[in-house]
């Protein structure tokens, strides 16, 4: 009987070792979100970045649902240009940090830690990681794009 119970919980034992990498992975997704509220770009209106400069907090009055996640934009005309084109607004990788896609992982891409390079909009984890991306951006960019989107899978 103890032998039985050894080897059941063994069995399960591996099970999980197999099952909990392939779940953690499936629970990544292409737009990062925080999950309580599944809002891209932290609820900042991604059309703001290129328009005026700066992070600018979206209204729940402008609101639209796209590849799984809730975008706010800061006025009609901002979700009009938004929906009219997503792909000229979206942050690169989805969202997540572009430095740590870079790296073969995702984490969390602040909305506060941006910048436009050649009309994309790239966002970071906070302001010492953006500080290091910031030291070789074409060549960082360069390696998350031959990771991105694999690096979901990971």
């Amino acid at each position: 009987m103890k032998r039985y119970i050894l080897a059941l919980v063994g069995a399960a034992a591996g099970v999980l070792a197999i099952a909990v990498p392939t779940l953690a992975a499936a629970d990544k997704q292409e737009v990062y979100v925080e999950k309580a509220e599944n809002l891209a770009v932290q609820g900042y209106d991604p059309v703001a970045y290129f328009a005026v400069g700066a992070p600018v907090k979206g209204s729940q009055q402008f609101s639209l649902e796209h590849k799984g996640a809730t975008w706010r934009f800061s006025s009609s005309e901002n979700l009009e240009k938004f929906k009219s084109n997503p792909a000229a607004f979206e942050p690169q990788y989805g969202g997540h940090c572009a430095w740590a896609v870079s790296q073969g992982y995702t984490a969390k891409g602040d909305a506060r830690f941006w910048r436009i390079v050649d009309d994309k909009l790239y966002l970071n984890y906070n302001a010492k990681v953006q500080k290091d991306w910031s030291q070789d951006i074409p060549g960082f960019i360069a390696k998350a794009d031959a990771q991105w989107p694999s690096v979901l899978a990971k």
